[in-house]
């Protein structure tokens, strides 16, 4: 099993600011209802990623376990990226959910598209170097021209169901590091992949290959508004549905 990997210091951006101005769906009272028990596999998911991620935004990680619940309330393993921080702070988290346990809180960069240092633009286009916001599947690893690699299935039609034909993949890069940080003042971009370091891509991907989930946020309010992952109960889930 491995142990988390190290802390980077860093302030974060105030996306709950963000997430303020979407009262219908980032208010007390909406986040409240993913506590309910036909939301959440377990009443208490959200606070158990708070508790193993004390760091972490409250409502992203309200998300991420509805969104988790709506799709698979039996997953194993789960990974979020917090998009509303800036590539210089350790922004995705991998959690073992039948163990309780946080696998990884990583560095991971986004698409050149996206922005500079901080993202603020998403697409689910081919060639727009954009990264892509939603829930994902996990598939298989191979090896190619990024080294070792884990596929990727968008399961938000119009969001990110192009993933795959966009070859979006979690690998390792050599533009992820403290290194470039300290050079350039923000991570190396990608085409729109979430790249993480080189020396811990394998045991990464390794952890949540093979249909675990991988939840990407920005306070994005037609997604926030739109998704069908906030809204489903856990016998009709939309993958359910299909």
């Amino acid at each position: 099993m491995n142990s988390p990997s190290r802390w980077l210091p860093g302030a974060a951006l105030c996306s709950a600011l963000l997430l303020g101005a979407l009262p219908s769906l980032a208010s007390d009272d909406f986040l409240a209802q993913a506590d309910t028990p036909n939301t959440l596999h377990s009443p208490s998911l959200d606070q158990t990623l708070l508790r193993l991620a004390p760091g972490a935004d409250a409502r992203v990680m309200q998300l991420a376990a509805r969104a988790l619940a709506c799709a698979d309330p039996d997953a194993e393993r789960l990974a979020v990226i917090d998009f509303s921080l800036p590539s210089t702070e350790p922004r995705l988290w991998v959690f073992d959910l039948q163990k309780q346990q946080l696998l990884f809180k990583e560095l991971v960069s986004h698409g050149q598209g996206s922005g500079n240092a901080v993202a603020q633009s998403f697409s689910n286009v081919p060639e727009s170097h954009q990264s892509s916001i939603g829930l994902f599947r996990t598939m298989n690893s191979y090896r190619g021209s990024k080294g070792y690699s884990l596929r990727l299935e968008g399961l938000e039609p119009g969001v990110n169901d192009l993933a795959y034909e966009r070859a979006i993949v979690i690998h390792g890069a050599d533009y992820v590091s403290e290194d470039f940080i300290q050079q350039t003042g923000r991570l190396g971009r990608s085409h729109g992949c979430p790249a993480v370091r080189q020396e811990v891509a394998t045991p990464l991907i390794d952890s949540i290959k093979d249909n675990q989930y991988l939840f990407t946020y920005y306070p994005d309010p037609e997604w926030l508004a739109s998704s069908n992952f906030f809204r489903c109960d856990r016998d009709e889930g939309p993958l359910a549905m299909n």
